[in-house]
């Protein structure tokens, strides 16, 4: 059970944001949490970050490394370099309401089970619209945001379990952390969360959802373009077959082929974008990376503490 009070660690990782820092790191200025410790995690930025951070926030740590690890390896020289017994991940082009800290925290008591507490995202210039109200995974393999893009009407203001979080706006427990383990590096970008969510409920920890903790994404600030299909056709291959377990994969086998081949035939309908042809090269990559990730799957089963039922009953039949 997390204490009453814990010292929450916030990790912004950050790669050429000098222009969104001011922004996300004044919302937690404000916020009503303390202890609070915030750390900016520089990836080997170009533009002025580092020194913006130095002379308009003197209290956040800086830990600047000399090369762009991407979103797993800059998180994770976080946390590695955070004291606190709650770590908090919050994207550089989001903002944080007042309450965002405190309330994440409050969802740790619900229950010890708790090892990770989601976040409401809502889009930063309509904050009537939904980003994502806690993760999902769907028994065709793909992952998804509850809730995006809808209005947000109160429908998803009840606090719940679901698959996972966001990590663009996420608290974890510590020592869940140290137990499942932080973001595999070799996902680079994209699908991480999704990884490590899944990690999570397969050693029997549960996602929080905490409607009450708000944060307001600048959409696509920060990512997207070929980079992002790339890495999203890949790592959604990658996080599938390494993580659910084999009873499932031969029930669903049929719902995951035919969703593949339908973003590969969606991409090969648009081809002559960039995007598109990033898609597919990522999930080609995905099945020649097969042997390597049969490895990890032997490793992630080997601890699995939860049966296939459980796992079935988290995962939506539909993408809605």
């Amino acid at each position: 059970m997390v204490s009453q009070r814990p010292t929450v660690s916030v990790i912004i990782p950050n790669w050429n944001g000098a222009r969104l820092l001011p922004s996300c790191l004044e919302s937690l200025r404000r916020q009503t949490y303390p202890p609070l410790e915030i750390i900016v995690v520089d990836g080997a930025s170009h533009d002025d970050s580092v020194a913006l951070v130095r002379a308009r926030f003197p209290e956040v740590r800086l830990v600047v490394l000399d090369r762009n690890l991407g979103f797993t390896g800059n998180v994770n020289a976080g946390l590695r370099a955070a004291r606190g017994e709650v770590l908090a991940l919050l994207n550089n082009d989001a903002e944080a309401d007042p309450a965002w800290v405190a309330e994440l925290v409050s969802g740790f008591s619900a229950d010890p089970a708790v090892g990770v507490c989601a976040s409401k995202i809502l889009l930063h210039d309509r904050r009537d619209v939904l980003n994502a109200a806690g993760d999902v995974f769907h028994r065709d393999g793909t992952p998804g945001n509850r809730g995006v893009w809808q209005e947000d009407r109160g429908q998803f203001d009840t606090p719940e379990y679901v698959f996972g979080a966001s990590g663009g706006a996420v608290a974890y427990r510590r020592a869940m952390l140290e137990d499942v383990g932080l973001f595999d590096e070799r996902l680079f970008m994209y699908c991480e969360d999704v990884d490590l969510s899944f990690r999570a409920q397969l050693l029997g920890y549960r996602c929080l959802y905490v409607p009450t903790a708000r944060v307001y994404h600048r959409l696509s600030a920060t990512g997207g373009g070929p980079l992002a299909s790339y890495y999203c056709g890949r790592n959604c291959i990658v996080v599938l077959l390494q993580n659910l377990p084999a009873s499932l994969l031969r029930r669903y086998a049929l719902r995951i082929v035919a969703a593949q081949v339908r973003l590969a035939l969606e991409a090969l309908r648009h081809a002559r974008e960039p995007a598109a042809r990033a898609r597919l090269r990522g999930q080609l990559a995905g099945l020649l990376a097969l042997p390597a990730i049969l490895r990890r799957r032997r490793a992630i089963q080997a601890r699995r503490r939860v049966p296939d039922a459980y796992i079935a009953s988290i995962l939506p039949a539909w993408a809605s």
